[in-house]
């Protein structure tokens, strides 16, 4: 059976692409370095849509409409400019109400966008431009630690970590906050209080990394302008052991904290980068494995959610579990001794 892999690695190689939503211009030239702030492609679009109803304003069938229209998809018109036409004794136009980029047309209607502005991408950590992706923008390398999360808020920034925390389970209280935290990335253990995320979004701050935080501040933490990574879930838990240690142990330094949402289709994880200088490229992080005997794993369900342990073994055909249930399962000795029958589906390889 095939783990899935959060990796929890002290040195790796890390290769993001960075996208433009729409086609653009890529503004970078292979290998050369970049900052978190520095922009590497820009991308003109229509902060409107405006959608011309060709076959009524003509008078005409869906079917005709479209013979008569003069433009295509990707066209540029300007305003006032004839858009379709019907000639004849009872000739009509079609004119653009406003300038803009046509970006459908069919069954008798055209579809606009208008009142154009321009989106700049970010490279959103530091590094080096690895590879080049025409018209969206492109793979940023860098070497250092990567934790990977549970669950982000899709925003993304860099700034000095400060721990606000003296053990994993330490909860984000908003009286702990003050202007010498402004403008940095907080590192604290769980967090059940709204005021706290407000307060941490008045600061401002520039990130926050939770080992838990409350399903019900979900909502909150989708609106706060800084962005908000979660590395083991949604009930009140201390932060895994693998994790805390990493990050506590690179304290003060400047890390990126990407909330782009978990997908487990396409593989992508909110994660916390932590660049470090390194005398050789170190290896890229793992794909997906095999359980086997003697991988550190991370248990994702209560009653253990959030515990790290070892696999000891793969236990034979199906183990009944005190639900009822009968699944796959393995024999994992966790950090304080204790050895519990867990099901695969409950654990996750850190690696």
């Amino acid at each position: 059976m095939l783990a899935p892999i959060a990796h929890v690695l002290p040195l790796t190689t890390i290769r993001r692409e960075r996208l433009l939503p729409v086609p653009g211009r890529v503004v970078v030239h292979l290998g050369q370095k970049v900052t978190p702030a520095e922009v590497i492609a820009e991308a003109n679009f229509g902060q409107e849509h405006v959608l011309l109803d060709i076959a009524s304003g003509l008078g005409v069938s869906e079917e005709q409409a479209d013979a008569l229209m003069h433009v295509r998809t990707g066209d540029h018109v300007e305003d006032g400019q004839v858009v379709a036409a019907r000639s004849g004794l009872s000739r009509k136009n079609v004119r653009a109400p406003r300038s803009g980029r046509v970006v459908a047309v069919g069954s008798g209607q055209i579809l606009m966008e208008v009142g154009e502005g321009t989106y700049e991408l970010r490279a959103g950590l530091p590094g080096v431009v690895t590879r080049l992706i025409p018209e969206r923008g492109a793979e940023i390398t860098v070497n250092g630690a990567l934790i990977e999360g549970v669950w982000g808020n899709g925003r993304v920034d860099v700034g000095l970590m400060f721990p606000v925390l003296s053990a994993p389970d330490d909860p984000l209280i908003a009286d702990r906050m003050d202007v010498s935290l402004r403008g940095s990335v907080l590192l604290c253990g769980t967090c059940n209080d709204a005021a706290a995320l407000r307060a941490a979004n008045e600061l401002p701050v520039r990130g926050l990394i939770l080992g838990s935080i409350s399903s019900a501040l979900l909502p909150l933490a989708m609106q706060v302008r800084y962005p908000l990574v979660v590395i083991d879930g949604f009930v009140q838990q201390a932060m895994n052991s693998a994790a805390y240690r990493l990050l506590t142990t690179n304290s003060k330094r400047e890390v990126t904290v990407n909330g782009e949402p978990y997908n487990r289709y396409s593989g992508a994880r909110p994660e916390v980068i932590i660049p470090l200088p390194v005398s050789q490229e170190p290896p890229v992080p793992g794909e997906a494995k095999a359980f086997a005997p003697g991988q550190q794993v991370r248990l994702v369900l209560a009653p253990y959610a959030g515990k790290v342990g070892t696999l000891l073994a793969l236990l034979p055909g199906l183990t009944a579990m005190p639900n009822g249930l009968r699944l796959p399962a393995g024999e994992v000795r966790l950090e304080g001794g204790e050895q519990v029958a867990v099901p695969l589906v409950n654990l996750e390889v850190l690696g």
